[in-house]
């Protein structure tokens, strides 16, 4: 008579199994795409991670503005140590005598025995301006912008008023008005040294 265990079938010491299947290999996990909002944060912990950068600021790779990123961003990379390189003043203060002098000499030969004469003038204003910020780039003031501003006026009798209006740092920021007057008219340029902290 034949053994029969609890739910009826026959006893396992009697008949042979064949053995199970091996587990099939664990699938490797698909890496996160950059693209991906919810992944750029754990790539960039990963990228990060243990190191220190000079990194002052990191732009999101995404157009769209998404309330959330924000926090993801300030949590990742509060984590990372940065270097210490953040300037909150110039290295070299802007001096205006020296620029002053430098646009008053090209002021001077660049309008030697020129009259007036607007078709002309509206290139020379742009070929003055340009010449005028390459010699105050070459001072190697670090990390100023500078606007440049060329204007001719044409003697005839009247008054001209002239006003510009910025938003300054009395600190740091600075400007320079340099004129040449012949008998037809009048030049002035005017230079604006801004300091980008």
């Amino acid at each position: 008579m034949e053994k029969r265990g609890r739910g009826g079938k026959p006893s396992s010491s009697t008949a042979s199994q064949p053995p199970p299947p091996p587990p099939p290999p664990p699938r490797r996990e698909r890496r996160p795409s950059m693209f991906e909002r919810e992944a750029y944060a754990q790539i960039l912990k990963e990228r990060l991670r243990d190191s220190v950068h000079d990194v002052q600021y990191v732009e999101p790779p995404f157009d769209d503005p998404v309330a959330g990123l924000g926090k993801e961003w300030k949590s990742t990379l509060a984590k990372v140590k940065f270097a210490g390189s953040y300037r909150m003043e110039p290295l070299k203060k802007f001096q205006a005598h020296s620029v002053e002098t430098e646009a008053q000499q090209i002021l001077k030969e660049s309008l030697k025995d020129v009259k007036y004469d607007d078709k002309v003038f509206s290139h020379l204003s742009l070929e003055l301006a340009d010449r005028i910020l390459s010699a105050v780039k070459e001072f190697g003031y670090h990390r100023y912008k500078f606007i440049i501003k060329v204007l001719f006026i044409q003697k005839t009798g009247q008054a001209i008023n002239i006003a510009s209006r910025w938003i300054w740092d009395v600190a740091w920021d600075s400007w320079v008005a340099v004129k040449q007057e012949t008998e037809t008219y009048v030049a002035l340029a005017l230079v604006f040294a801004l300091y980008c902290e």
